[in-house]
This record gives structure tokens, C-alpha cells and sequence, in this order.
């Protein structure tokens, strides 16, 4: 069954803009976390030079097969599963990462698998990028995410807005070097990392 985000019909026109930027002309693409698959079916649509592999937890996959057959993107693979918490097969190699609003729910686990993931498939200089809310050092969080992070907390106790920096140790220890950090609409950033070191 297709389901139907609005923050995912906000958002994309933002976020493509980023991506056009920050992702390789050509090569493959995996999406980790990609929800109701309304960010896969509009993204490979637009880039329509890069393969788009769709992934998220088991239940997630019939509305993102929806979107695909829907969209009739050649380039957009049918998902698979890649449940961050589980021991799932994962391409073997990939030029490029994408993961939207999925470190703030996922547990702090899932982020840490997700960065290991990602240093063992990505090609060097691969880009691994991230949408969603952070937390600064120099800077109170907005009201609008005090917010949010008190509603993921009570939706489920190991959810919540992470610390930038807590993440930025995870790239730096697994290999990577910040590619950007730009502030995006509603209180979001896009941050991208570059893969440093040979594929594993």
C-alpha cells in the first residue's frame, strides 16, 4: 500500500538541490531509510544518470514499491531490506550514500552500523549524506526541535536529535572528512562526508 509523507513532498525540492551538487554524475546510489519511497521515486526521476537503491525495514517495502512502479524510473531498483539494527546483506559497492531522517530514530546502534556500512562499501571519494536535525555545541537547539526531540523520545525511549559533534566522531573514525554542513528549511541540515581510504 502507497503511503504519503508531507514533510517528504516539503522537503525534496530542497534537498534534490543538494544532492545535484554533492552526488557523482553517473553510478549507484543507496538509500537507507527510504520510508514511504516518496524520496526514491522523485529523486531518480531527477537524476536519472544514477542507479537509485531503495532500502528500509521489511514492513516499509510495499509503499515503496508502490512509488516505484508508479514512477516507472528505470534507474530505481526494487528496495530491499537493510534494517540498521539487524545483520542484513547490503550492496557490495556503491558510489554514494543517502540518508534522510533516519539518525534521529533509529538507535544510536543503528548510526554507528550505518557508518561501518558505509566504510565498507563505499568507493573512495564516495559521498555519504545526511538530512535531518543536530545538535551544535554553540548554539541552543531551536524551539521547534526542543520539541520534536521530547516527541521521538516518547514515541520510543533510544530515539532523539543527535550531537553533531557524537556524529562527526563516527565519520572521522570510520574514514571520512566533511564535505559540508548546510542549514536547510525547518530547523534541518544537509551534511555530507567523502569516503577517504579504499573501500574494505
Amino acid at each position: 500500500m502507497k503511503r504519503f509523507s508531507e514533510a517528504c513532498n516539503r522537503n525534496q525540492v530542497p534537498i534534490l538541490a543538494v544532492l545535484k551538487e554533492v552526488l557523482p554524475d553517473t553510478g549507484r546510489v543507496l538509500e537507507i531509510g527510504s520510508g514511504t519511497g516518496q524520496h526514491a521515486a522523485y529523486f531518480s526521476r531527477s537524476l536519472p544518470d544514477l542507479a537509485w537503491q531503495p532500502s528500509d525495514l521489511a514492513e516499509a517495502l510495499p509503499s515503496i514499491e508502490a512509488w516505484r512502479e508508479e514512477s516507472g524510473a528505470p534507474n530505481l531498483n526494487p528496495p530491499m531490506v537493510i534494517d540498521l539494527l539487524g545483520n542484513n546483506d547490503t550492496p557490495s559497492r556503491v558510489d554514494a550514500i543517502v540518508c534522510i531522517n533516519t539518525a534521529h530514530i533509529v538507535a544510536w546502534t543503528g548510526v554507528e552500523r550505518l557508518f561501518s556500512i558505509a566504510a565498507n562499501i563505499l568507493e573512495p571519494k564516495g559521498v555519504l549524506y545526511f538530512y535531518g536535525p543536530y545538535r551544535y555545541p554553540d548554539h541552543a537547539l531551536e524551539p521547534s526541535n526542543v520539541a520534536f526531540d521530547r516527541w521521538l523520545k516518547e514515541q520510543n525511549s533510544v530515539s532523539g536529535i543527535r550531537d553533531y559533534a557524537a556524529v562527526e566522531s563516527l565519520a572521522e573514525s570510520n574514514g571520512f572528512i566533511l564535505g559540508g554542513d548546510r542549514s536547510m528549511p525547518s530547523n534541518n541540515r544537509s551534511i555530507w562526508w567523502v569516503r577517504q581510504t579504499a573501500a574494505q
